[in-house]
């Protein structure tokens, strides 16, 4: 009797074919979030939430900024998880948007976990995009992408910041992937494209004197304003004593700063500088929880 015909008579029946990978569970989530403005007043216009983003509202004083934080309920993101935000600043509105705690990119068996950020801002209308810290841990991957679409007479202030692992915990990323990219009009021109790309050992592409000179957290803040350039000396004293490494720029109603830091305390204390001198106001309550 042929082997496998041996073994089949011996346990009474076909020997199961080998089981296929089984099928993970991925996370989704979308939020909109759309502001009026109104006798003086942010007045919420439309929220809508599904899967595990979710948007809370904490109460703000009479005149101040409606003030938005967002939730991942999954607890983080890997490979396959996709989540979209859309927020639309309508005119004479004023907005402040930030997250509950860093979002953390943990490794992936398979895929990309990919975030895309819709931004609107109307006439006179203001938005403040705080969103705290990115971590990427060892082999994990990330697609983000924001775009925003500016009035002439709207402004912008974007915070985006990434941390490579955590250095008190130890942590290094010798195995990662990130394409961030960065498109922003203004009175429907473009004047703001960027992109960075990390794949590989990001700690080695980070060591280099042209990318990251050893920085293992690094973030870009971005002001759209037809005033951006008054801002410039402001922004250039904030960062004289910075923990880090800074650059600030300013050009035709833009205002570009990078910040490079040997880990994210340091970085998290730069940026917390720049962008208040920026706002000329304190951080969301939540950035010091």
């Amino acid at each position: 009797m042929p082997p496998m015909a041996e073994v089949q008579s011996l346990i009474g029946g076909e020997v199961p074919r080998r089981a296929t990978a089984p099928r993970l569970e991925r996370a989704r989530g979308l939020a909109r979030l759309g502001v009026r403005g109104e006798g003086g007043r942010s007045r919420l216009d439309e929220l809508y939430q599904s899967g595990s983003a979710k948007v809370r509202l904490p109460r703000v004083g009479a005149g101040d900024p409606l003030e938005a934080i967002l939730l991942n309920t999954a607890g983080g993101m890997t490979g396959g998880d996709a989540f979209g935000y859309d927020i639309a600043v309508g005119d004479g509105a004023a907005a402040v948007v930030t997250t509950q705690a860093a979002e953390r990119i943990y490794r992936r068996a398979t895929g990309t976990a990919s975030v895309e950020t819709t931004i609107s801002v109307g006439a006179g209308g203001r938005l403040d995009w705080l969103p705290q810290e990115t971590i990427l841990f060892d082999r994990s991957s990330l697609t983000r992408r924001l775009a925003a679409d500016v009035h002439e007479t709207g402004s912008l202030l974007a915070v985006e910041a990434v941390m490579l692992g955590r250095a008190a915990m130890g942590e290094a990323v010798r195995a990662a992937n990130l394409n961030d990219v960065w498109r922003i009009r203004r009175g429907g021109r473009l004047v703001f494209a960027d992109g960075i790309r990390l794949d590989g050992d990001a700690l080695e592409i980070m060591s280099g004197r042209a990318t990251g000179n050893g920085a293992a957290a690094f973030a870009t803040v971005v002001l759209v304003a037809a005033d951006a350039a008054t801002a410039l000396g402001r922004a250039r004293a904030a960062l004289a004593e910075a923990a880090g490494e800074a650059g600030v720029t300013a050009w035709n109603g833009l205002l570009v700063a990078r910040l490079l830091a040997a880990g994210g305390q340091a970085l998290r204390h730069d940026l917390i500088r720049l962008v208040e001198t920026l706002r000329g106001a304190a951080m969301p309550r939540v950035w010091h929880c």
